[in-house]
């Protein structure tokens, strides 16, 4: 079965879902195109989005009407020699609206599993729950003459797992799209210890068609950009934990989320991180990836507190941010929940105090907007992190600990053997990030 035959039947679990839409989108846009290749007019392209949610399906189906379209103006020149034959099709508009129809025309949206009985390629993006996961498998495996493959968007759970308990035989690999699928551009791959022929060489064309950096990552629960990410949030946690022996928690979480953003230049505080993804995502990962470290513990009780409060963060239905640690207005940050008190206290109401016991920043003009897409950007960095660490100033010294513990754990997924090397762990917090430099530098002295 060749590329474009293996796509003719493809069906995404989870597809009303946060990753499900966008794992959707990018499949139907890719299956659409094949459908106007001369050698493929004709034949049949069946792209099922399965999802529980009738109402999730029909968000979706007007999600991707206003995707495609946006797609299809990109690429009209291209669209304009796919539709040459079409005498009818004259003005752009035209193009434009027969190709949303045609991608929109291979998506087939249902509720029962059992549609993935006849497809040759099945995109899972359920729940983080390897339960679910190899229940889901094992039924269509048992139903599905065809000897599929499944590609699993896990971000944590090993693959060999599911292969074995679902009894796979090598046909699962994890192919982990980062949030969101259609905008980022790293995919990391994960392979079963004995992957079937031609699966890993179809995934990475497929990728490669979808305008993928694909990262490999070995088979160790969390793999190597939650391994880093859910050990950094652990880090600052605890760094909160320690700082509340002598400051209010909420005055500890502004410190420490202001830290990783303007003193590591990163796009966001570490807790709008957590809460981005999900306080009740993070502590699912955690605790899938925990049974699987021998000289670490990987819990944190503050997210089980949270949890019980029903703290969760995540986003709402139309991409709005979820108040997590941190309360959001118009998507900014305006107030800090304080478990004690089981309520949110304004950041105005102690931001000066606590800039002022972070004192002077290292060099306000780097940030990480300012920075992102500088070509000199190891040497602004290293003379920062340079200036940073001779500064005698709180933030300054908390920031040099965080990028040392940043850098360490880096270190350690290769050293563990996580990642093949360190250029694999700088890209995937490069791209799947979007950190302005990557954790293992030799150029920064933490």
């Amino acid at each position: 079965m060749n590329y474009d035959e293996r796509l003719r039947n493809v069906t995404v679990l989870g597809a009303a879902g946060k990753m499900g839409s966008g794992i959707l989108l990018l499949t139907a846009i890719e299956m659409a195109d094949l459908s106007l290749k001369p050698e493929n007019k004709g034949k049949p392209f069946c792209l099922n989005a399965m999802d529980l949610s009738q109402e999730g399906l029909a968000g979706l189906l007007r999600y991707l009407k206003t995707q495609v379209t946006k797609i299809a103006e990109k690429k009209i020149i291209w669209l304009r020699k796919m539709y040459a034959d079409r005498a009818d099709l004259i003005e752009n508009e035209e193009i434009l609206n027969q190709y949303v129809f045609d991608v929109l025309s291979v998506v087939r949206p249902v509720t029962k599993v059992e549609v993935a009985y006849e497809s040759n390629l099945i995109f899972e993006a359920v729940s983080e729950n390897k339960d679910l996961k190899v229940k889901i498998f094992t039924q269509i495996d048992k139903n599905n003459p065809n000897k599929p493959w499944y590609f699993t968007n896990t971000s944590s759970v090993p693959i060999n797992i599911i292969d074995n308990e679902a009894n796979l035989g090598g046909r699962v690999l994890g192919f982990h799209f980062y949030n969101p699928p259609a905008v980022q551009k790293l995919v990391e791959l994960i392979l079963p210890p004995s992957p079937v022929s031609g699966m890993e060489d179809f995934a990475k064309e497929y990728a490669k068609k979808l305008g993928k950096i694909v990262v490999p990552s070995n088979d160790y629960a969390g793999f190597i950009g939650n391994g880093h990410f859910m050990r950094d949030a652990l880090y600052a946690i605890t760094e909160v934990g320690r700082l509340t022996k002598d400051m209010p928690f909420v005055e500890a979480v502004y410190c420490v989320n202001k830290v990783a953003q303007d003193y590591l230049v990163r796009p966001m505080g570490i807790f709008q991180l957590i809460d981005y993804v999900g306080v009740d995502v993070v502590q699912f990962i955690m605790n899938v990836m925990n049974p699987f470290l021998k000289d670490e513990d990987l819990h944190s009780d503050l997210l089980d507190k949270l949890m019980e409060m029903g703290v969760k963060g995540g986003q709402h239905s139309n991409g709005s941010q979820k108040d997590g640690f941190l309360k959001y207005e118009k998507g900014r940050p305006i107030a800090i929940f304080n478990p004690d008190t089981k309520d949110y206290v304004a950041i105005a109401d102690y931001q000066a105090k606590c800039d002022k016991v972070l004192g002077k920043h290292p060099n306000p003009k780097v940030s990480w907007k300012s920075t992102i897409r500088r070509k000199d950007k190891n040497q602004v960095f290293a003379e920062y992190f340079a200036t940073m660490k001779s500064m005698p100033d709180f933030g300054a010294k908390l920031g040099m600990e965080y990028g040392k513990r940043s850098n360490e754990i880096g270190r350690l997924l290769v050293n563990s053997g996580v990642a093949n090397n360190e250029a694999d762990v700088n890209t995937v917090m490069l791209t799947g990030f979007f950190h302005a430099y990557g954790p293992i530098n030799d150029n920064f002295v933490f």
